[in-house]
Parts: structure tokens; C-alpha cells; sequence
């Protein structure tokens, strides 16, 4: 069955404009604004929500930001390819980096806590010619993430509607645009939330068709005995038995390197992930990123362990004009035939199981659910870029003296100029024939190289700058020369855009572990002794902690009141002006996101995969029941935790909100809020 104009183009049209859902958080954004006090016509507001997010919000945020077209399209490709390996390798490779940079949240808080950017620090602690060096890659990482969003949403939604492709490039970030430059960082986090809920939903949905009410499928026991047929009609190379049910997977094992090392560069170097620790609060900055790391590890494993296998399946069942019901009939006629590689590269399996198992309802359901996705983490990527803009290019090198009113003109032209630039990078890309799964594999060639000398520079003390610098440009060039021999050694001496295992991974492995040991090296020869001073000075003026508590529409209101002494700006004085900067408790915090992040880390990496991997069992019904409902169980913890859970932090604004419509509707204009008089205002 093909996917081809399951829906009509006006849908495609529809969803890639995004009016609708825009208008919805404009919406929100004024309904937060008029009741809670809320302000995001302060640049303070505008790129960090004042530092003031509680964990579930910004777990969410995580949740959302990290949720790519990619994590749905790409992991239910790799779970086509390789069986029930790729979606734990999918996701265990990516959960890492979010769990691992709880570190860099906690050190940021710690070391740079009025920062907007990490290339902020970089200059602080570098100077200029560091500062220019890593912009490079900090943009480059978000013109690649935002090419892939781009890419696998607008391939998809011509998949789906017939839409022209060219037209998605540019519809998709013109509509999250207008809500970016209205909203700012707390318009993005509440489309995280937006996202993150229907996402869960639509997921869950998915989960039960597959294996509880499909005709076609319809249970655990189902599903096994199909993959069980598809792996005897099409083994699978370098699985164990060539069986779809195996974690016994070479090429799988692989895949989940490459996904490893690329997942470290778009997480560390990706200003969007910075932010959101900016936005946190210091006191739970830790807490949000172990939680949305483990939240999220749920989206692609139980996403792709549903529809990537249905789509394998779906290859066993016989389509209702076959003339043979015998799996092994030469007559056979399979509800879907096999997809090409280009087809897979695409995240095409997806949407073609979505469209098989629910006809036009899951054609919707998945455009819906990609939409989302690709709006939540393009809306991080506009944010993101807009702050590095307008802190790191217009107030260091055009206008250090910008006012408050200009700095905020330029946030707003960021978000535009980035959202065209989207539109051309998708658009260059499709016609030089570049896939989203080949730049996904690709990214970690390019950006590896800076990953553990911007650890460095955050994180240690001892990080030398011109260690840092060279590991960083030789990583990069190790990386491309790794991947161009292999590429020419195994492939004829022809050079393509092919995703391809090998190549990919010499490439990637060079990439990072040429730039760690360089940078690493070179710091331990010629240690620096940085004290972090100048960094904790970046932006510390007293008033950011007043205007932090005046609009932390989470907080409760006798906190509200409390009155904090906000005269003193000294770094020396940072824990009396607000106590959660206390520098005892934020390195528990970093202590605590160590220890954690590295346990969870070689959990999930090492002693449940490898011993499964080395063990070449091919599970028996039994073994893929319990593999199935940990995917279901985990999905279900995730929900609550970046569903329900923000939804209880937020009682006391959700409170704010309801007295403030139900005093307007019986009183217009009285329900507008007006901040206690104990309470400090916002410098304007």
C-alpha cells in the first residue's frame, strides 16, 4: 500500500503553515502575560524566561527539543533495518548525551550563572579568536539539526499529502516563527508542553493498535510470529539466525557508535540545550535533565518498537487480493513490499506503517505527531540561534552598548533571519539529494571534534585554549579524511551521499576521539589555571534575581513574597542575592548529575545491551513480551513525568489563570494581575 495522497494536499498545506496552531500560542502567551504578571517584552524574558522554569517544564522542554523528526522517522528506520536492536540502540544513544549533560547544567549554574549562551563563557574565559572559532561550530550544529528537521518533516509531509516539498521547507518554520517572536523561550517551552502531550497520546494510540485491536496485527504473539516469517523470506545480514528478533545485530551494534558520538555533538554544541539549563532554576537544573533524559528515552524505543517492526510485519501479511495465504507461496503478496534504501533513509517506514495499520486516520495521526515535532524543535532552534545572534554577534562585536528596547529588536530579528535560512538550508539539501538519514549520521563527522573541548572549557579548570583550539580543527579534519578514504576504499574509489556503516563510523570515531585526546592531552602538558571568575561575572547585575522572582509564574505565592535583598552584584555576593546560587549546593548538584549520569550512562550502554549482543539469543515469544512491555511500562512513567507532573508545579499559575478569565467574564478588566507591592519590578 502506498502512502502516496492518503490525505489531500490542503492538509499538507494546512499543517505546514501552522496558522492555527501559531494563533494557539499567541494565545497562550497572552493569557500568561495578562495573568501571571509575565512579560516577554523583556529580553531577559524573551531568551531565558528568566531563569525561573521549574523541573517538570523544562523535563518536558527536554523531552520536546528532543524529539526530531528524526527520533521518529530514523528510529523506526533503524528498528526496519535491524529488528528490536535498533530501537534500544537508537535510544540508548541518544539518552546518554541528555543524562551526561546534567554536568554541564550543573557546572553552568555554578561557574556562569547569568550566561545566555555558552559562548559567552568560551569568550570570557578564551577570548575573541575562541569565541569566533566554536561560533562556527555552535552554528553549524544548528543549521545541520534544523536541515534534518526540515528535511524529514517536509519528505514526510509530501509523503503523506502530496504537497510540494519545496513549499514545506519554507511553510514550517514561517509558522513557528510568529509564535517565537511573540513568545520568546516561555512561548517555546509551552509548545514543548503542547508537543510533549500529544505526542504521548498519539504514541500510546499507536502502542495499543499494533498490539491489542489491529486486525492485521493485533497482539505480542502476532507481531513475533510475523517478524519470525519475514526474517525466514528476508534474513537479516549480521543478525543472529538473520532473525528481526535478535540484539544480536552488527550492523546494529554499529549504527549505535555512530549514534553515540554524533547524538554528543548535537547536545553539547547545541545552543537550544544550554538554554533551557538557562531558563531552569539553579536548584533543579540537575533534576530536569535526568528526568527528560530518561522521559525521552521512552519516544523513540516504544515509537519505533511499534511502527518500525509494523512495518517489517506488514511485509507477512498477506494483502487482501493475494491469491495465497502461505507466507512462503511464490504467489505472495505482501500488504507492503519491500522499501528501498533511499525509501528507508527518508523514515519512510513510519508513515507507511502509520497509513497500512489506520488508513487515513494514521496518515493523520503520524503528520499530526511530526508536525508537532518538528515545530517544538524548530521553535528551540529559532530561540537558540536568535540568542547567539543577538548576545554573541550583535552586543560583543556591533553594539556592546545596546539597550534593553534593541537587544530585544535583535531577538526578534534572529528568529526571523534563521527561520529563511531553514527554509534555503532544506531546500539546498533536497536538491543535492541529501537524505535526513544521511545527515543524521553524517553530523557527528563534522562536530565531534569540539565536543570534549567545549566539556573542557565549561567543566575544567586545567582546559588549555590552544589544546582545546588545534584538538578541535584537527578532530574535524581527522574526521573528514577518515570518512572520504573509507568511503573511496570500500565503494570503487566513488564518493556519495549513501548511509553507509562503515564509513560513517571511521569518520565519526575519528572526529571525537582526535579532538578528546588532543584537547585532553595538551591541557594535562600545559594545564591552565582558570578560577572561573570572569565568567561568573558575565551579565551579573542584582537586578537579574529580582526580575527572575517577579516572573516565575510557577512559584508560589507566599515565595513570591518573600522580598529578596537584590542591591548586592558581586560574584562574591552571589548567595545573598539569591540563595540557590549557593555554591555549596550547586557542586552537590554537579556531584550528584555525575554520579547519576554515569551510572545511568554504562546501564543503558554496556551491561544491558552487550551481554544481550554477545548472548545471540533469538527471542522466543516470552522474551519479546517482556521486551514489548518495558517499552510500554517506560512510556507510561515517561507520560506522567513530563505530562502530569508539570501540570502539579504549575498549580498556583494554573489557579492565577482561572481567577483572572472568571473575573474578566464578570468583570471585564479586573482580572488582569497586578504584582504584590513587596514585590520588586523588573528593570524595563
Amino acid at each position: 500500500m502506498s502512502t502516496s495522497e492518503v490525505l489531500p494536499q490542503g492538509a499538507g498545506y494546512g499543517v505546514g503553515i501552522g496558522l492555527f496552531f501559531s494563533a494557539f500560542m499567541v494565545g497562550l502567551t497572552a493569557m500568561q502575560s495578562r495573568y501571571t504578571g509575565v512579560s516577554p517584552t523583556e529580553s531577559e524574558e524573551f531568551s531565558s524566561a528568566s531563569r525561573s522554569v521549574k523541573p517538570g517544564l523544562i523535563a518536558s522542554g527536554i523531552v520536546s527539543a528532543w524529539t526530531w523528526a528524526a527520533t521518529l522517522l530514523q528510529s523506526s528506520a533503524v528498528a526496519y533495518r535491524y529488528g528490536i536492536s535498533g530501537p534500544w540502540w537508537y535510544a540508548a544513544g541518544a539518552t546518554v548525551q541528555v543524562l551526561l549533560f546534567a554536568q554541564l547544567a550543573a557546572k553552568l549554574k555554578l561557574n556562569a550563572p547569568y550566561a545566555h549562551t555558552w559562548l559567552e563563557i568560551v569568550a570570557a574565559r578564551w577570548g575573541t579568536t575562541a569565541h569566533l572559532f566554536f561560533m562556527f561550530f555552535g552554528l553549524a550544529t544548528n543549521l545541520i539539526v534544523s536541515s534534518m528537521l526540515i528535511l524529514g518533516g517536509s519528505a514526510t509531509v509530501t509523503s503523506l499529502t502530496g504537497m510540494s516539498t519545496i513549499a514545506a521547507c519554507f511553510l514550517i518554520p514561517l509558522g513557528v516563527s510568529i509564535y517565537v517572536v511573540v513568545g520568546g523561550m516561555r512561548s517555546t517551552l509551552l509548545c514543548d508542553y503542547t508537543h510533549t502531550t500529544v505526542l504521548f497520546a498519539i504514541i500510546l494510540t499507536f502502542m495499543f493498535t499494533v498490539y491489542a485491536t489491529s486486525s492485521y496485527i493485533g497482539s505480542i504473539s502476532r507481531m513475533h510470529h510475523l517478524l519470525d516469517e519475514v526474517s525466514k523470506i528476508s534474513p537479516v545480514a549480521g543478525n543472529a539466525g538473520g532473525s528481526y528478533l535478535t540484539l544480536r545485530s552488527k550492523n546494529g551494534l554499529i549504527f549505535g557508535v555512530i549514534n553515540l558520538i554524533g547524538n554528543f555533538a548535537t547536545v553539547f554544541e547545541d545552543q537550544a540545550y544550554w538554554q533551557r539549563a538557562i531558563a531552569s532554576r539553579p536548584s533543579t537544573t540537575v533534576k530536569a535533565y535526568l528526568i527528560g533524559g530518561l522521559a525521552w528515552f521512552a519516544v523513540p524505543f516504544a515509537f519505533s518498537t511499534t511502527l518500525g517492526l509494523a512495518a517489517v510485519a506488514f511485509s507477512a501479511v498477506p494483502a487482501a487480493n493475494s491469491p495465497s495465504q502461505d507466507p512462503l507461496s511464490s504467489n505472495f503478496i505482501p500488504m507492503l513490499a519491500p522499501l528501498s534504501q533511499n525509501a528507508i533513509s527518508e523514515g519512510l517506514p513510519a508513515s507507511l506503517a502509520a497509513a497500512t495499520l489506520l488508513g487515513k486516520s494514521g496518515a493523520a495521526a503520524l503528520l499530526i505527531v511530526l508536525f508537532l515535532a518538528v515545530t517544538s524543535a524548530t521553535s528551540a532552534e529559532l530561540i537558540a540561534v536568535s540568542s547567539i545572534l543577538t548576545y554573541d554577534v550583535y552586543v560583543r562585536y556591533i553594539n556592546p552598548k545596546a539597550t534593553e528596547r534593541q537587544i530585544l529588536r535583535m531577538s526578534h530579528a534572529g528568529v526571523v533571519i534563521f527561520a529563511l535560512v531553514m527554509g534555503i538550508a532544506g531546500v539546498i539539501f533536497y536538491y543535492i539529494g541529501v537524505s535526513m538519514g544521511w545527515l543524521y549520521t553524517f553530523m557527528g563527522v563534522i562536530l565531534g571534534s569540539a565536543v570534549c573541548p567545549i566539556a573542557l572549557c565549561i567543566t575544567w579548570k586545567k582546559a588549555n585554549k590552544v589544546g582545546c583550539i588545534i584538538g578541535s580543527l584537527v578532530g574535524f579534519s581527522a574526521g573528514i579524511i577518515a570518512w572520504l578514504v573509507t568511503t573511496s576504499a570500500l565503494n570503487q574509489k566513488v564518493i556519495n551521499a549513501t548511509v553507509r556503516d562503515y564509513e560513517m563510523l571511521a569518520g565519526n570515531l575519528a572526529s571525537i576521539g582526535v579532538g578528546a585526546i588532543i584537547s585532553t592531552t595538551a591541557s594535562l602538558i600545559w594545564p591552565d589555571d582558570y578560577d572561573f571568575a570572569s565568567a561568573r561575572a558575565i551579565n551579573n547585575r542584582g537586578t537579574a534575581v529580582a526580575s527572575r522572582n517577579v516572573n516565575d509564574e510557577l512559584e508560589e505565592p507566599e515565595v513570591e513574597k518573600k522580598g529578596l535583598d537584590v542591591s548586592a552584584s558581586s560574584a562574591t555576593n552571589e548567595a545573598q542575592i539569591d540563595p540557590e546560587l549557593d555554591p555549596v549546593g550547586l557542586n552537590k548538584a554537579f556531584k550528584f548529575a555525575a554520579r547519576a549520569s554515569i551510572v545511568l550512562t554504562l546501564v543503558l550502554i554496556i551491561l544491558i545491551p552487550l551481554p544481550l549482543f554477545f548472548a545471540q539469543t533469538v527471542y522466543s515469544v516470552t522474551g519479546f513480551s517482556v521486551w514489548v512491555m518495558v517499552g510500554i511500562i517506560w512510556i507510561f512513567l515517561s507520560a506522567f513525568a513530563v505530562v502530569i507532573y508539570p501540570l502539579w508545579e504549575s498549580r498556583a499559575a494554573l489557579r492565577l489563570i482561572s481567577r483572572g478569565v472568571i473575573m474578566d467574564i464578570f468583570s471585564p478588566g479586573s482580572g488582569k494581575f497586578v504584582a504584590p507591592s513587596s514585590m520588586k519590578k523588573p528593570v524595563e
